[in-house]
This record gives C-alpha cells, structure tokens and sequence, in this order.
C-alpha cells in the first residue's frame, strides 16, 4: 500500500506562498531523514524551484542554527563508513567530495584518521572475507581479498600487508 505524503502547512502551497516558508519546510522535510551536506540540500531547493536568493537566507540561517555543519557531517562519515564499509581516506575523500564537502572540511575529517585506524578498517574486511576464500588456491584468495580492499580505496601496500597477514592467520586456524 502506498504512504500518502502528509498535508504540507499552510502557507507553503499555491501562489500566495512564502518562498522561505516552503524552503524551510523542504529543508526540515529532508533532514528527518537523516543529516545532509549545503550542498545536496541547495540541490533540492533549487530541484524543487525555490528562487537561489531565498535558498541561500534559508541555508545560511539553518547553518547559524546548527541544523546544517558540513564538518560534523565529514566526521560522522569518516566514522561510519571507516568502520561499517572499511573504506580507506581515499575513498571516504571521493565520496564526501560528491556529497558537495569542501575539501578543506575533508581534509580537517580525514586528519583524524590514523595509518592504524585505515589498517584495521581493511583487516576487518579482509577477515570477513577469509572465510569465504577457503577453499580456493592461495594466489586466488590472494588476487580476489586484493581486489575487495583496493575498490574499498586502499593503498597496495597496505593491502598486501593485510592480505598476506590475515591469510596466514586464517590457514594457521583452519584444520588442513
């Protein structure tokens, strides 16, 4: 069954409605759904028509109000998908780019991540897939953990270190 949208508030439908008050509830609208970068929700107000003077006030006053803070939002990222996804500094970069961060604001995120922290973000991955590349010839389960690390972004040294070590360790675990 399909969910109706609710009724927006008076005032932000027809002709006679005030540009800043559709803005504002556009912009609340959306970060129910969880927080957003400046620049998706500028994309969605302009997607939606509202004039670029009136988005620009509306942004500017939920940034002074901390409803919007590009840099929380880099480090929350960081954060998240460093630990549920292993992605490494590079990708984690090339994904808050396309979110619309300054690369300032990246960097200042990316700064808090250590060369320990990307090697046990691709560990995790690795184990996790380990157990999966069992039964394959060891130059297989080798290529194939490689190529899962390097698409999450990391460095060759850096997977081949991890690779090497969490294969042994897995081999030393399993019964032969």
């Amino acid at each position: 069954m399909r969910r109706l949208a609710p009724e927006p508030p008076a005032g932000t439908r027809g002709p006679q409605a005030d540009p800043e008050q559709v803005a504002r509830t556009i912009l609340l609208r959306r970060l129910e759904r969880g927080p957003r970068t400046r620049a998706e929700l500028a994309r969605t107000l302009t997607e939606r028509g509202v004039p670029d003077e009136v988005s620009v006030v509306v942004l500017d006053r939920f940034e002074q109000v901390d409803l919007i803070d590009d840099a929380r939002f880099a480090r929350a990222w960081v954060e998240s998908r460093m630990g549920s996804r292993g992605l490494a500094p590079r990708a984690l970069r090339s994904e808050l780019l396309r979110r619309g961060v300054e690369p300032e604001v990246i960097t200042e995120a990316l700064a808090e991540v250590g060369a320990s922290d990307e090697l046990e973000a691709a560990e995790r991955v690795a184990r996790r897939r380990a157990g999966a590349l069992a039964a394959l010839p060891r130059p297989v389960a080798e290529r194939r953990l490689a190529g899962a690390l390097a698409r999450r972004g990391h460095s060759p040294s850096v997977v081949m270190a991890v690779v090497r070590r969490v294969l042994d360790e897995f081999e030393e675990e399993s019964p032969t």
